[in-house]
């Protein structure tokens, strides 16, 4: 018999009645009752219950240890009676009963409970993450994923994509974060960055003439964290493609994500590839006042600054009287909550930092709130009737300019959907956000800047870079977004030198600064580079997703906190001062205070 195990924890069944077994692993639950003793024996494929009663020497060898010691257990399997057996257990119509066992690893008193899924603070999960990782459903979560990745890899081969490996140790590329930078020995002064994402290699490799790359590619951006993002690194699906067009690109990739969703949705539904709505930025941003639009809520936001125009609500009419426009968020079926419900919602928007959410009431007909009151009850009885909305439904509005109207608009269409129990819990549901704007106006630095991708292809090329203003140009650009979360990014690359010149001297770029700052690229577009474009999918938010949590850090392995620490490993750390040395670098103190 092997040393350690003739089966996992999770192999034994009824067939196996009456064999000697031998199972390792930890000792996850103990219970005593009087002389007989029946442990949870865990490991990673399962659970099985072991049995030592007051025959076995096995008995005061288990009473003596502390949950999570590692053990070796020979014994009989035996069939549990019918009152006893565990329907929810895999292992559940047998028991182990103990003849001998063998402490392997003795476990100190815990700082956190493995049995079970208490909630305990980030510190001490994060501190002590080997002991986390062993509890059920984030252990589960990770195999999930690479259960995920797997597919992914499979799917992506079986239509003809190859996965090469780009470089971590590169030059410094604009993805609109910060690079983590690694110091030179060889040459002091200067720095490799590591990539945010492997951008310019996959197009170099289409300018190679390998056809259909992609890469489960780990990416590097020092940038704060969010519940959605992970500070310094995460995962991508990686790919591009050679002489496509973009919706080439779409009809691609429908498949490949409604497929690895399908395999993982556990009963959820999912979009069907070929099905993704193709929706304009311009167009989500009105109807959904975000370019990550989550389609299991089924309200739209309606424009109706031209209602307010000339308005008995001086407020708004003041607003659109400026250059400001009006949202209505429906609030359907509302005609039985309290004015509590709509008052709780303006608090809520003012606690966000907007000014407020107007609201309207109706019930049966009739009218209330302060907009109403002031708008006049013919004026928003004609408004309701425009919309379709009826006799019972309420309404919010978000005032202000067209941007921060948006913004207040879409989280108030969240919240409102979430309140109401609107959104549709059993599904994924996936669109593409196109036609996204080339570029943008940074006030802060009063300038001209991308919106997007500086890589992008701009729709009407370089006769649009010359000819139109530069922020109504739209890029050959695009978003993939599942349940409100932007899952991937892509687009058709500009591939030709004189164009990316253009594109880059519109934010104050010259020719010399894109050949200093891009030169491998620019360098070989002028030697016959085929038109492609591609995408980047987050591997991370894709399992989060499909595990049905809503922080990364249930679904990584050794994440880092909130302030970007690694608690367990002690990173960041300060270096030796020969290691500076060596790499000719000298800490400078930041300020105090």
């Amino acid at each position: 018999m092997h040393l350690y195990r003739s089966h996992t924890c999770g192999a034994l069944r009824a067939d196996e009645v009456g064999q000697t077994v031998r199972l390792s692993g930890w000792v996850h639950r103990k219970r005593d009752h009087g002389g007989v003793l029946f442990v949870d024996l865990r490991d990673h494929y399962g659970m099985t219950q072991i049995v030592a009663d007051s025959d076995s020497p096995a008995l005061a060898v288990l009473d003596a240890l502390r949950l999570e010691s590692v053990v070796t257990i020979d014994g009989l399997v035996k069939a549990r009676s019918g009152a006893t057996i565990n329907a929810g257990l895999p292992t559940g119509e047998i028991e182990v009963y103990a003849r001998s066992a063998t402490v392997l690893s003795r476990a100190e008193e815990l700082p956190l409970p493995v049995a079970g899924e208490q909630e305990y603070p980030e510190d001490i999960r994060l501190r002590y993450r080997f002991l986390d990782l062993r509890r059920e459903t984030l252990h589960a979560n990770l195999v999930k994923r690479s259960a995920v990745i797997r597919e992914t890899r499979r799917q992506m081969e079986d239509i003809g994509f190859t996965e090469y490996s780009t470089p971590i140790l590169t030059a410094s590329s604009p993805e609109g974060a910060r690079d983590f930078l690694v110091p030179s020995r060889i040459h002091p002064g200067k720095f490799f960055a590591l990539p945010q994402a492997p951008q310019q290699y996959k197009q170099l490799l289409m300018v190679a003439g390998f056809d259909r790359y992609f890469q489960i590619a780990p990416c590097f951006r020092d940038e704060d964290p969010r519940a959605d993002r992970l500070p310094g690194e995460f995962y991508q699906l990686d790919l591009e493609m050679s002489f496509v067009t973009q919706e080439e690109v779409w009809d691609t990739m429908e498949p490949v994500m409604a497929g690895v969703f399908e395999k993982f949705a556990e009963g959820k539904s999912v979009t069907k590839a070929g099905e993704f709505p193709r929706i304009p930025h311009d167009q989500a941003m009105l109807d959904y006042g975000t370019d990550k639009p989550d389609l299991r809520n089924p309200l739209i936001v309606r424009d109706v600054t031209s209602e307010f125009t000339a308005s008995g609500f001086g407020l708004f009419e003041k607003i659109v009287g400026s250059g400001g426009v009006v949202r209505l968020i429906p609030a359907p079926a509302t005609a039985e909550k309290s004015r509590k419900f709509f008052d709780d919602m303006n608090e809520w928007a003012r606690s966000e930092g907007h000014a407020g959410l107007g609201y309207a009431t109706r019930k049966a007909g009739v009218f209330g709130g302060p907009i109403a009151k002031n708008h006049g009850e013919d004026q928003m009885a004609a408004l309701w009737d425009s919309l379709g909305l009826g006799p019972d439904d309420g309404a919010f509005f978000a005032a202000g300019k067209a941007d921060q109207a948006a913004k207040l608009a879409g989280a108030a269409r969240s919240r409102v959907g979430e309140q109401l129990e609107l959104i549709d819990t059993q599904a994924f549901k996936f669109c593409w956000i196109i036609d996204f704007p080339f570029y943008e106006w940074d006030e802060e630095a009063k300038a001209l800047d991308f919106a997007h991708n500086p890589f992008s292809m701009p729709q009407g090329g370089l006769e649009a870079l010359e000819t139109q203003d530069p922020k109504s140009i739209k890029a050959y650009q695009y978003d993939l977004v599942c349940n409100g979360y932007e899952l991937a990014s892509g687009s058709i690359r500009n591939q030709h030198p004189d164009l990316m010149v253009k594109a880059f001297e519109l934010v104050g770029l010259s020719k010399q600064d894109v050949e200093d700052r891009f030169g491998g690229m620019y360098r070989a577009f002028q030697y016959g580079a085929p038109p492609h474009g591609g995408m980047a999918a987050g591997v991370d938010r894709m399992v989060m997703l499909l595990c049905g949590v809503h922080n990364l850090r249930e679904i990584t392995l050794f994440p880092m906190n909130q302030r970007a620490e690694d608690l367990l490993m002690g990173a960041p750390s300060v270096p030796e001062p020969k290691a500076l040395r060596d790499l000719h670098i000298k800490v400078m103190e930041p300020p105090k205070g």
